[in-house]
């Protein structure tokens, strides 16, 4: 009788864990993207202005490569809120030429865009 109750025992405490394990493997699946400052996860984003403009970034990039810019003066907010070890870099020339340090993920800058004339995203 005991190993009976035993068994029981045993065979309830599995289903509880492996229930327990679906819970947490669904919620996580389902958790969303994070968005900081109205920037979605893996983006970069401008912000006119030296703020987050009420969270809504006025130019977003997402793909690695080169941005050519237009009519981007003064100063702007640049966020990366890239991940992994995915930088942004700010040109002073067309095409990704003459690039200026590196913003790395979870850090923005305040800079004067009038002489930028692109950005690069990449790893």
């Amino acid at each position: 009788m005991r190993n009976l109750k035993a068994m029981r025992t045993a065979a309830a405490l599995a289903v509880a864990v492996g229930t327990l394990t679906a819970v947490g493997a669904t919620q996580a699946q389902a958790a969303p993207q994070a968005t900081v400052h109205g920037c979605s996860t893996g983006y970069v984003c401008l912000y006119p202005g030296a703020g987050w403009n009420g969270d809504r970034p006025t130019l977003t990039y997402y793909r690695y490569g080169t941005y050519n810019l237009n009519n981007v003066i003064g100063t702007y907010r640049i966020f990366n809120n890239q991940t992994g070890n995915a930088w942004v870099r700010t040109c002073t020339g067309y095409n990704g030429t003459g690039c200026e340090g590196y913003l790395y993920p979870n850090t923005y800058i305040d800079k004067n865009m009038t002489p930028i004339n692109s950005i690069v995203l990449g790893v």
